[in-house]
């Protein structure tokens, strides 16, 4: 499984998009610091990162009618199997330090070819979304 590139969330068939949000409960729960090829990276940053992708996740399930355990809006749930967060590893005071900027992904590494290497995997499984606005002007 991949995190999709956040300018394709709101244009994501059902099907990923809420594939997309089984994943980030997976990487918030006992997925978390677990090695996987495709989403390594998520592993370099702050655990808040994650937090703060699986909201715009949420966020877009939400505004298609989709209903979301209220659990996960809290920073420290990691699902029902796993405790949560120990304050050490995740304070308040860092919660507002990784707030993303309003344009910014909130991973670096979802740049222009990533964008379009999802673009591409995406096409693989039939679904061309390489024709909408907001992702012509990303690439």
């Amino acid at each position: 499984m991949r995190l999709w590139h956040e300018a394709l969330l709101p244009y994501l068939p059902r099907q990923q998009l809420l594939g997309q949000h089984r994943e980030c409960c997976a990487l918030r729960g006992k997925g978390w610091g677990k090695k996987h090829a495709t989403v390594d990276y998520v592993f370099k940053h702050s655990y808040l990162k994650l937090y703060h992708y699986h909201m715009e996740v949420i966020k877009e399930m939400e505004k298609r009618g989709y209903q979301v355990e209220p659990l996960w809006l809290q920073p420290k749930y990691r699902g029902k199997n796993c405790s949560h967060l120990e304050t050490d590893i995740l304070s308040k005071e860092r919660i507002g330090k990784v707030e993303k900027e309003s344009n910014a992904c909130v991973y670096p590494e979802h740049d222009p070819e990533y964008l379009q290497e999802c673009l591409e995997n995406l096409a693989c499984k039939g679904i061309n979304l390489s024709n909408k606005t907001i992702v012509k002007t990303q690439l």
